[in-house]
């Protein structure tokens, strides 16, 4: 049976699709180059200053660190000794036990006993992260809550730097700068360049326009009165950090990035780890995109439509990705294609315009987190590997998460267990 190939049965259809994959990237590479560069020029150039030399102030605020644990006895206690190391002078700490099963709720009562300034509160199940933070952030009178992870370690001046922002009223949340501190294997250097390039960078080059697509939920400041206005963090989104953004900036607050709030974090180094929390991540923010797309045709939220429309772009470059991919690969199986012939060469240069675009991204991301990381630019070897692993878990990964979403039960509470992070490095 003769069967009419796809590039004849599409068109001219075919060409806009080999078009949009080849060019999307490199499109969006430069808008967030650009973005990147006007981000250093605005607000990290000037005034000059290094991470343990923050800016004095008059008055320090209380600030609560919430922690929320969920079988983190691998990590808990580092992280609540680095948070008392804090050179902040006026904060506490509240580390929620979320049901573990191992030990880390008696290893936080015995860290309660050593340091005052920490209250420990016992969840007897596990109610997922968004729960733990609302249940925290109802037992202090501070005015600023900061949201990290239970194996997280923050720098010495991290809270100097976040606190800062919110003397300007309109604030409503900042988010710091999370930087992968295992780099025993190839997957975790990777990742070294990948929250420069495409956390660090994008984060700068969105701010730059007055919009963040999502917080980092490892690190992050948020003012009480704003998390009360929009309702505090949601128990059934399945990524709280991206629908606990979009509902402040719906409901008209400002939301910022400081690369200087400095929070080191442990990365998956598997396979099979890293696919758990892309997923996850992917559906997290397909799962907020259509909840409040409808609130986006109001008038006053057309501000937000920039954003709205990159993450879409970015699910049909995925889809596309995926299609022309499957193509390809049963070409060259089936067909035995020649590498020679002209389509195949015209995607050859299509391919060394991405990949050199993307080097340079990274280049330029690693340049301008350089001053925060120490040794960064010793990762830049490994960022030969990056396009095809990020650009391979990130397609496949935003496929898988669109039937997930579209079938998911949306009063269902969300639960999640952290892959698998690699050795403990020692730093």
């Amino acid at each position: 049976m003769n069967v009419t190939p796809l590039p004849t049965l599409l068109g001219t259809g075919w060409d806009a699709i080999l078009a949009y994959v080849f060019l999307y990237p490199v499109l969006m590479s430069v808008v967030w180059m650009i973005g990147g560069i006007v981000f250093y020029l605005r607000f990290e150039r000037y005034p000059h200053r290094t991470v343990d030399q923050p800016p004095p102030r008059d008055d320090y605020p209380l600030i609560a660190v919430l922690v929320p644990c969920f079988n983190e006895e691998a990590h808990v206690e580092e992280t609540i000794e680095a948070l008392m190391a804090l050179a902040y002078p006026n904060f506490e700490v509240i580390a929620i036990n979320d049901g573990s099963k191992d030990r880390t709720g008696e290893l936080l009562n015995g860290l309660a006993q050593r340091f005052p300034r920490l209250r420990v509160v016992h969840q007897i199940e596990n109610q997922g992260k968004a729960v733990g933070l609302n249940t925290a952030a109802l037992m202090t009178q501070a005015e600023i809550l900061v949201g990290i992870d239970g194996d997280a370690r923050l720098d010495p001046h991290t809270l100097h730097w976040l606190v800062r922002h919110f003397d300007v009223h309109e604030v409503g949340a900042v988010t710091g700068n999370p930087r992968v501190r295992n780099r025993s294997t190839v997957l975790g250097r990777i990742q070294v360049g990948e929250f420069s390039s495409i956390v660090g960078l994008i984060k700068r080059a969105q701010r730059s326009v007055g919009l963040i697509f999502t917080v980092s939920g490892v690190i992050t400041a948020f003012r009480r009165a704003a998390l009360h206005e929009v309702g505090y963090w949601s128990p059934e989104k399945l990524t709280e950090d991206v629908d606990i953004t979009w509902k402040l900036q719906i409901a008209g607050w400002e939301v910022r990035f400081e690369p200087r709030a400095l929070c080191w974090i442990l990365m998956p180094e598997t396979l099979r780890g890293l696919w758990k929390q892309r997923l996850r991540w992917s559906m997290g923010g397909t799962q907020v995109l259509f909840d409040y797309l409808p609130q986006l045709f109001s008038f006053r939220h057309l501000r937000l439509w920039p954003l709205c429309i990159e993450y879409a772009a970015s699910i049909l470059w995925a889809c596309l990705f995926v299609l022309l991919a499957a193509y390809r690969l049963t070409d060259l199986v089936a067909y035995k294609i020649d590498l020679q012939s002209a389509p195949m060469l015209m995607l050859g240069w299509a391919g060394l315009l991405i990949g050199t675009t993307c080097l340079v991204q990274i280049m330029l991301s690693l340049l301008l987190d350089r001053p925060y990381d120490r040794g960064l630019m010793k990762n830049y070897f490994w960022m030969i590997w990056y396009p095809i692993v990020y650009w391979v878990l990130t397609a496949t990964t935003a496929v898988a998460a669109l039937p997930r979403i579209l079938f998911r039960n949306p009063e269902k509470r969300a639960r999640w267990t952290s892959p698998d992070r690699g050795i403990k490095p020692s730093r």
